[in-house]
């Protein structure tokens, strides 16, 4: 008897069954579709209504205001605003994916609201073209939408997430389309929409490279739906035939029926993949396959909202699910079906009734068990009734207990999944769901539309259920709890949001906090982003909220080194100088990084810094290191010799290491150092030669006396109290340098040099001058040295007989070894070294 009475219920298209179910009995109260522009979202999503100001309304029969309502799919009312904006008559209603309500108006202006039916800014517009044209027609699909003018130009938006309006190519039109459908462009060769205008006896495809003409010639379309899957396109002509055809080529009709009107339906939707509806005033056909359509009679206007498995349908009083019947349902309530499924539901029944039958049917049913257990399984997920959800649940169970391969997690799934689908579709929440949209929707988006409806404890419910993490919930909960509690004191609030928030683990209390900012209570994100474990989220909040001083010490505390700059940056650019140096002195860690940093880019800074903090020696340091930088500019060099900026900055650092009796040697240093660039300056000014700053005391002279300018070479000796030895070494290179045989002999004859006459003999040979080097040659006391000297000219006779002066075998051998070329020379060391009866 129960498989009669649910088979009752269905009607045949086709071969097919087909089923109407009752949803929802609405609960809003005088409410006539006729007069309502409306827009359903798929996937049992909200209902969006504002009076039709197309049509003429009864004096006082209701407000002038026109007021946007948003209801849920059982009509509880979910938000209502008054419309109020510009811009002409409302051409367009429809929601996106994100069930954001789109209202485009003439002008082409694009209002969004949420389900709150809360303004989203800002708003878009589909420039000025479209603005002068005034839009006349709107078709969407997902996030996308395309709009024809009535200058019969077409516009689109394909991605309402990211709005940018872009016209299509002209189609050319003299008349208005009869009608316009689109493919979506994730059904498309190009991946862009394209649109399909119903032009006389054909369709005119539009894209943005052109137009094109497609379709069966003949035949003038007055309506037009395309597949959900962009295979197929119905289309209604104006001899009252629908044909379908395949959107590849549009070369013919894969079927063709003829109805008994030839006046266009008002509506014309798909129901799954299998049929098609058509909807006039009070009668809406569903057509198949074959010749014999389903008629349902209406007397109150309807709404169709195609879904993935079917349509819903919308009447006044009522919501209505129309669909095809599942393979497995039908295996088991089909009247006289003797399918395995059947038999294992009718034994569930013979088991209640303790008769003995229960265990012939099982034994009917023999190796097919596990393949009616998983029929009862899945009929039980395309039921709406909970009632029966649990009989079919019962036979599958009781089946599983005599099935060793049944899958047992396949039925747990499916306990899950409906204890979650019946909690969506309480009237309450009004989310129809079938369990094929849920799968295609995804538990997740659920959620999150749960939660966008502020259905928060619902949400949290079902995450914790199928175990996902309930954060995104939480977070959400107490977003929406500071925004709708602006009068509760500020730490009574965070004791209410604390006992929530602490449920999740690892959650952002710092997001939380940002959101508390925005809405102007900062003393509460104050207090919660202390709850903050993660300084990379806690510091630079506190730094949004104002709270630097907080933000330094938790950013130093932590360690990172990002953090503790990125506060650094912030506090410099707000403080004054002096503030901020105060700040960071007592921070370590902050004090240091400041200091590295002005080290390599902020000299100055870093020079206010040492003499805010009195440390006038590092001061010192820092203005000499300025000093050496400035050097490298090759402008630097350049200007008085006695106020150039180099030597005030040595100056100051001068008399900086002066007040320290520690840093004697650097004073002095500095002192010097001034003293030298401003005696360079001078020798350049006057040599107009830029060759002496930044070389050394020995290079000042040697260049002096090299370019002839013995006076300025003598003053600096003076200056800098060069030393007489290392003047004689100075002064003998440099000449032998220029060449100035003459006055390095004058001069090794003024006095007896310090240095000996070594380096007189250096100088010559260095200069290839043997001839000179010998006059210096006999000068030198050691008979080694001269004997080495003589050698290194060349001279063997004069070494042999200086080196058997000294009486020295080793040398004897050595300058032997540099004659070894010459045997006559080899000879007069050998001969030596006999007489001298040394080894």
């Amino acid at each position: 008897m129960a498989n009669v009475s649910v088979a009752a219920e269905w009607q045949m298209l086709s071969n097919r069954f087909y089923r109407k179910l009752d949803i929802y009995q609405l609960q809003w109260d005088r409410i006539d579709l006729s007069r309502y522009k409306v827009a359903c979202a798929p996937f049992g999503g909200p209902i969006a209504m504002i009076r039709d100001d197309s049509k003429i309304v009864q004096l006082y029969a209701e407000s002038a205001l026109r007021k946007l309502r948003i209801f849920n799919s059982s009509g509880v009312l979910m938000a209502e605003t008054v419309w109020k904006h510009p811009g002409g008559r409302l051409v367009g209603l429809s929601w996106t994916d994100d069930q954001t309500l789109v209202c485009v108006v003439q002008d082409g202006t694009i209002f969004r609201y949420n389900v709150h039916a809360e303004l989203l800014t800002p708003n878009i517009s589909m420039g000025e073209e479209c603005f002068e044209q005034n839009v006349v027609e709107c078709v969407f699909w997902g996030n996308g939408m395309v709009c024809l003018t009535d200058a019969n130009l077409v516009f689109c938006v394909p991605d309402f997430n990211n709005p940018e309006p872009c016209k299509l190519a002209d189609p050319q039109l003299q008349e208005p389309p009869y009608c316009v459908a689109v493919i979506e462009p994730q059904h498309t060769m190009s991946g862009n929409v394209e649109v399909l205008l119903g032009v006389g006896d054909h369709i005119l495809m539009v894209d943005e490279t052109g137009a094109q003409m497609v379709g069966v010639d003949n035949r003038t379309f007055q309506k037009m739906a395309v597949s959900r899957n962009g295979k197929w396109l119905a289309a209604f002509t104006d001899d009252g035939r629908l044909l379908v055809i395949s959107t590849s080529d549009f070369s013919d009709s894969v079927f063709e029926h003829s109805c008994e009107s030839a006046l266009p339906p008002e509506q014309l939707a798909w129901c799954g993949m299998d049929s098609v509806l058509l909807y006039w005033d009070d009668e809406l056909l569903m057509i198949g396959p074959d010749e014999y359509p389903l008629r349902y009679l209406y007397e109150e206007p309807i709404v169709l909202i195609p879904e993935c498995d079917g349509v819903r349908i919308l009447s006044n009083t009522k919501m209505e699910f129309l669909h095809r019947v599942p393979d497995s349902t039908e295996s088991i309530f089909t009247i006289g079906s003797t399918s395995p499924a059947a038999l294992l539901y009718d034994a569930l029944d013979h088991f209640d009734r303790r008769s003995a039958k229960a265990d012939e049917n099982l034994r009917l049913i023999g190796s097919s068990l596990s393949e009616a257990v998983e029929a009862c399984i899945d009929a039980a997920g395309h039921e709406f009734d909970i009632s029966r959800q649990r009989t079919l649940l019962r036979a599958a169970s009781y089946g599983q207990a005599f099935c060793s391969i049944a899958q047992r997690d396949r039925f747990q799934e499916m306990c899950k999944t409906l204890r979650v689908l019946n909690a969506v579709r309480n009237p309450v929440y009004g989310i129809p769901l079938t369990i094929q949209q849920y799968k295609l929707l995804t538990p997740s988006v659920l959620i999150s539309r749960l939660i966008n409806c502020h259905h928060h404890l619902l949400a949290l419910r079902i995450s914790e259920y199928l175990g996902m993490n309930p954060e995104l919930v939480v977070m959400h909960w107490a977003c929406s709890k500071i925004t709708a509690s602006l009068a509760i004191p500020d730490a009574t609030l965070l004791a209410l949001l604390l006992e929530k928030l602490q449920l999740c683990k690892g959650i952002s209390y710092a997001a939380v906090a940002a959101h508390a900012d925005k809405s102007g209570r900062r003393k509460l994100a104050a207090m919660l982003i202390e709850h903050e474990p993660r300084s990379s989220k806690q510091v630079p909040l506190l730094l949004s909220i104002g709270e630097e001083d907080t933000a330094l010490t938790k950013a130093t505390e932590s360690g990172d080194t990002d953090l503790v700059y990125l506060v650094l940056f912030h506090i410099w650019q707000k403080r004054p100088s002096l503030e901020f140096f105060g700040t960071i002195q007592a921070k370590t860690l902050a004090r240091d990084l400041f200091i590295c940093y002005s080290r390599c880019y902020k000299h100055e800074f870093l020079i206010d810094f040492f003499r805010s903090t009195g440390q006038f020696v590092d001061v010192a340091f820092l203005l000499w290191k300025e000093s050496w930088e400035l050097g490298k500019n090759p402008m630097a060099s350049k200007g008085s010799a006695l106020h150039g900026p180099r030597i005030k900055l040595i100056e100051k650092a001068q008399h900086l290491f002066f007040e320290t009796k520690e840093h004697n040697f650097e004073s002095k240093a500095a002192e010097e150092h001034s003293k030298l660039l401003r005696i360079q300056h001078e020798l350049e000014v006057a040599t107009k030669q830029a060759i002496f700053v930044d070389s050394s005391i020995s290079d000042t002279i040697r260049t002096c006396i090299v370019l002839g300018n013995h006076k300025a070479a003598e003053k600096v000796k003076t200056e800098f109290k060069v030393s007489d030895k290392r003047w004689y070494w100075l002064k003998v290179f440099a000449l032998a340098t220029i060449r100035d045989w003459d006055s390095l002999e004058k001069f090794s004859k003024a006095k007896r040099p310090p240095i000996g006459y070594r380096p007189f003999v250096e100088a010559c040979i260095d200069a290839d001058e043997k001839t000179e080097a010998v006059k210096y040659i006999p000068k030198l006391v050691d008979p080694r040295e001269r004997a080495e000297a003589y050698a290194r000219i060349g001279m063997a006779k004069e070494a042999a007989d200086a080196a058997s002066q000294a009486k020295d075998g080793e040398l004897l051998g050595r300058l032997k070894l540099s004659f070894a070329q010459n045997a006559a020379a080899s000879s007069i060391f050998d001969t030596l070294r006999d007489r001298l009866g040394v080894a």
